[in-house]
């Protein structure tokens, strides 16, 4: 179904008038990295919301049980346990998240089925990211803060089912194939962009030998209910509010049973922004004060962890620029390239940093 069908506008507009907002002016705010786009509507008693269309158009998500043979006959969405832009997995997190006393936003109205939500306004431009590069708020305050709320959901008891606002969504483990099929968009996409990068067919078969290698440490690793794109971009200053409640939530429909790793190296190893040494240090601070985790266990998740994102988010790049034609995608790849060498300086990674130094130098070397 097209965005702008008028199908699609009629329903929105049914949508609307069933929520009260029929008479709302209506500001597009665009559309995010998914198939979702959204508007901030604006009602004449002052009243605020967002509205998320999310229209069901994407490859079915993972159905909860599923073996890897239907996973991959599904495809990229179930076999990466992504949501699929759902609006039941969105509406079900935020309830879940506000019910463990964190910043989801509330849900006013939703209609799951047609991929509509009326939620909460956290308010125009207060992203972390945002905010910081105007000098709003400190940024080692912010990070320390955001790692506070990381260890709050972390130290709690992860839950089967989220539960929210009328639904339910199932929260299934970041696992072996969920793992290797993103990590492994490094070897797939980044020599199609990158004629440095020397993959041939037996450095490839050391490549996945040293990926199982990962995947199977990662898998040795104790679990957490996982956020998943928790970083700065994805985070809002909600200063009015008290404590971690100052962190206000965006982007979680995709949670899984991960691990604590892969929300902290998300928040401090960020692919889009410089994270000063002493923001990532006040974080790791602040992080391992709240869940009394031993520094050098998590210095070793974060590695491993670490390294498996990057991975990922360098192949991704690399296909949004030469498959997709996003350029723009370049400019983070020096950055995400040296979190890879970074984590790969780790002495649990010694076999993956061989086969980089043997396929892509230029990795180790510039950020030697």
């Amino acid at each position: 179904m097209a965005f702008n069908s008028d199908l699609r506008d009629e329903s929105i507009a049914a949508f609307l008038h069933a929520a009260g907002w029929a008479s709302a002016e209506r500001i597009s705010l665009g559309q995010d990295a998914s198939t979702r786009r959204y508007e901030r509507l604006h009602r004449e008693d002052g009243a605020t919301a967002i509205l998320m269309d999310a229209p069901p158009v994407e490859a079915a998500p993972c159905p909860p049980g599923a073996d890897e043979d239907t996973r991959r006959q599904l495809g990229w969405n179930a076999m990466t346990r992504l949501a699929a832009s759902r609006v039941d997995a969105f509406v079900a997190l935020a309830g879940e998240l506000s019910a463990r006393g964190l910043s989801a936003p509330d849900i006013y109205a939703h209609a799951s089925d047609d991929g509509l939500a009326l939620i909460e306004d956290f308010g125009h431009a207060r992203e972390f990211a945002r905010l910081i590069e105007r000098g709003q708020i400190e940024e080692k305050a912010a990070y320390a803060v955001a790692a506070e709320a990381l260890a709050h959901l972390h130290r709690a008891q992860r839950p089967d089912l989220a539960r929210g606002h009328g639904e339910t969504w199932t929260l299934q483990e970041f696992d072996a194939l969920a793992l290797e099929t993103n990590a492994a968009l490094f070897a797939e996409w980044l020599p199609r962009l990158d004629s440095r990068l020397r993959m041939t067919d037996r450095t490839r078969a050391r490549f996945d030998t040293a990926l199982d290698g990962l995947i199977q440490q990662a898998l040795s690793f104790p679990r957490a209910f996982t956020l998943r794109d928790y970083h700065a971009e994805n985070l809002i200053w909600l200063g009015a509010r008290d404590g971690i409640a100052r962190v206000g939530l965006l982007d979680f429909q995709d949670a899984v049973i991960g691990w604590d790793a892969w929300d902290m190296a998300m928040l401090v190893q960020d692919a889009r922004r410089h994270v000063s040494r002493e923001a990532r240090e006040a974080a790791i601070r602040h992080y391992l004060d709240a869940t009394g985790t031993h520094a050098a266990a998590l210095d070793e998740r974060l590695a491993v962890i670490g390294a498996l994102n990057a991975l990922r988010i360098t192949g991704l790049f690399a296909r949004l620029v030469h498959r997709d034609g996003k350029p723009r995608y370049l400019d983070f790849l020096p950055r995400q390239q040296a979190h890879l060498a970074a984590n790969l300086a780790h002495p649990a990674l010694f076999e993956m940093r061989a086969v980089i130094g043997e396929t892509a130098p230029f990795i180790l070397e510039a950020y030697a």
